[in-house]
């Protein structure tokens, strides 16, 4: 199909993990509607995502998002210009289900089809308000520290259509890390939430766990290391427990504390990894603004030890509202708008 007009409205859907998005954006910042059919619930059996489980989810429920993603937005799809669609990166049977879906929608209504990177969609993310909200005026270039479940990496955004990747991480990214310590710890999925949200009740010098990296001199990242002393740690504690079970007021305190203190310990030495190398690399790049994107840039604590570390040295700090932080397919209709120029 051949359109010579910047698109202004585009449907998001997004399927390249566990959530079943669609969400309607105006102009690429006003976001109509944002749809999120979660299926956390349903892989917490498993203690992460089942790829399999994930695209069959999918596929029930595509559909359905779509069409309410549509009605909230009070549009038909006579009146999409255009669908964005995450292509890569993420489990390949998830992003397979919601290509096809795109696909054949696009198709069959004569729209144009968008292909999305799913980790630029975050950076995208930054930018989303809702109707009557105020867009935030973020100003090039930018430093963005993407942390998600699958991915950790620094990215230098020179503008909406050219950005580098200049550190990534070469095992396991933030959120994982996230997620298979609260395993350890017997918290549940995800992790990171469970974690954030405990580690307020504990004590973050308690432990003095590695901050894997930190002295580097490259922009690389690696939690699977921190992620093994835990676990170390926990089982030295759990035997220590089992020394004093017969003292019960003893053994609830030792427990109750494992749990609490090592999760701040451990949320504490990945927040300190990712502060010490993302304000180094604005410092040696001269840039002066750093954003943030991705799942866990919803944390707390990263929130609150980033803003000062950037407040001390004079440097601006913007990231997404909390609902745009997860997977959503508001950002990737966002970041259809921006690359749109090149299809139309």
């Amino acid at each position: 199909m051949t359109n010579h007009r910047k698109p202004k409205k585009i449907l998001g859907i997004e399927t390249t993990c566990d959530e079943t998005a669609a969400a309607v954006v105006e102009n690429g910042r006003i976001v109509l509607s944002n749809i999120i059919a979660s299926q956390a619930n349903l892989h917490k059996q498993y203690g992460g995502i089942v790829p399999e489980v994930a695209s069959r989810k999918h596929l029930e429920v595509l559909p359905l998002v779509v069409d309410e993603a549509l009605e909230a937005a009070g549009v038909k799809i006579e009146d999409i210009d255009a669908i964005a669609i995450a292509k890569e990166p993420g489990l390949p049977p998830a992003l397979s289900v919601g290509y096809a879906y795109a696909s054949g929608l696009a198709n069959g209504n004569q729209i144009l089809l968008i292909d999305v990177n799913h980790l630029e969609a975050h950076i995208s993310g930054i930018w989303l308000v809702r109707k009557g909200e105020i867009i935030k005026e973020i100003p090039y270039p930018f430093l963005c520290l993407s942390v998600s479940g699958g991915h950790t990496s620094l990215t230098l955004v020179a503008n909406d259509q050219n950005s580098k990747i200049i550190g990534n991480t070469l095992d396991d990214a933030a959120g994982e890390a996230f997620d298979k310590t609260a395993r350890i710890l017997g918290l549940g999925y995800p992790g990171g939430p469970l974690i954030d949200k405990l580690s307020k009740e504990g004590d973050e010098t308690r432990y003095d766990f590695p901050r894997p990296m930190i002295h580097d001199e490259g922009f690389r990242f690696s939690f699977s290391g921190l992620k093994t002393a835990v676990q170390r740690e926990v089982l030295k504690l759990e035997n220590e427990c089992e020394v004093h079970k017969d003292n019960t007021e003893l053994y609830d305190e030792l427990c109750r504390n494992v749990t609490t203190d090592v999760a701040a310990s451990f949320q504490e030495a990945v927040v300190d990894v990712l502060i010490e190398k993302t304000v180094r690399a604005a410092e040696q790049l001269g840039i002066n603004t750093i954003t943030m994107a991705g799942g866990v840039s919803a944390n707390t604590r990263l929130r609150d030890k980033m803003g000062r570390a950037c407040s001390e040295i004079g440097y601006e700090l913007f990231y997404p509202k909390l609902e745009f932080c997860l997977d959503n397919a508001a950002m990737i209709a966002a970041r259809g708008y921006e690359i749109s120029s090149e299809k139309c």
